[in-house]
């Protein structure tokens, strides 16, 4: 069994067809129908079933699959790895994160690093929640993840400052002279809810921290994104929530943000597999030194006074 091999593996099932991963691939297909074939006599079975239009994973298939990525993803990290230590110009760093953070953060960060080190090149991967965001960074995608604290990782977490969680109303409401509400004084606003909200204590973190308040939140619009709750709550469709800076650094330009009473708080950190060296470590450095989403030697739990860490950030 061979990289070479996985590669062909995954192309076949990302492509769904033998010609189109072949054509890919730049190899002829019976070239490839062979390799896959002596990968399937190691295995033991047929990992891909083949279909009048197309193929798709045998039971086999589907249970290899994501060791095999892990296996292909592994060994370009371990390649990138090396020549970053080695101070290699024209290496690449994958960097994952949520989308919130990918909005409100990493512009600024990414600028400052192309100045800084214009030989390696930066690739963002972006995911809807920290579920997704930790599951792909356990199978290789990336070299590092910027995002909540994940539970139980078994590499590098390392913690990078704190970001805020604060509420969005238009210019025109009645609280927009204030800089911070209680939620108790939110009890009769309808709500604009986001798929990417957290869960906490088995609750979505709106309905939790509404109940602490006595009242049940009314939901006007429920949408995808952080960033499309941020604008329904500009133009006045209800109250939303979320991050600090995606709201103050990239689409809240004509909206109210208004801190909650006490504030709602959650730790950043950029975790890894392995503990980042070379490149990787001077992009932690980096991102520690652009703040001002907080300090990194003093970490807060997500949602300070809410419990355990949420299951899902977006």
């Amino acid at each position: 069994m061979s990289l070479r091999q996985m590669e062909y593996f995954l192309t076949v099932v990302e492509e769904a067809s033998f010609t189109r991963a072949a054509e890919a691939l730049h190899v002829t297909q019976p070239a490839l129908s062979h390799q896959i074939k002596a990968l399937e006599k190691t295995v033991g079975g047929a990992l891909l079933e083949r279909m009048p239009r197309g193929v798709r994973l045998t039971p086999m298939g589907r249970a290899f699959r994501p060791h095999a990525e892990l296996a292909v993803h592994s060994a370009a990290q371990a390649q990138r790895a090396a020549r970053a230590a080695a101070g290699a110009e024209g290496g690449e760093l994958h960097i994952a994160a949520v989308h919130s953070i990918a909005v409100g953060i990493l512009p600024d960060v990414f600028a400052r690093w192309r100045t800084a080190h214009p030989g390696v090149l930066l690739h963002l991967h972006e995911y809807a929640t920290s579920q997704a965001l930790e599951e792909q960074v356990e199978r290789g995608i990336a070299d590092l993840a910027v995002g909540p604290a994940p539970a139980d990782w078994p590499g590098s977490v390392l913690p990078v400052g704190e970001e805020e969680i604060v509420l969005v109303v238009p210019f025109d409401d009645r609280f927009a002279g204030r800089t911070s509400v209680t939620l108790a004084e939110l009890s009769d606003r309808p709500w604009i809810r986001c798929a990417m909200e957290p869960v906490v204590h088995g609750q979505r973190f709106l309905d939790w921290a509404c109940g602490q308040a006595g009242f049940r939140p009314r939901t006007a619009v429920f949408t995808e994104h952080t960033s499309t709750a941020v604008r329904m709550a500009a133009a006045g469709v209800g109250v939303s929530t979320a991050p600090s800076h995606i709201v103050r650094g990239a689409v809240g330009e004509d909206c109210v943000v208004l801190s909650v009473e006490p504030p709602w708080k959650r730790g950043l950190t950029v975790f890894s597999r392995a503990a980042p060296t070379g490149a990787a470590a001077a992009f932690v450095e980096l991102l520690r030194a652009s703040g001002p989403y907080g300090q990194p030697d003093s970490p807060v739990r997500a949602y300070e006074n809410c419990g355990p860490e949420p299951a899902v950030v977006g």
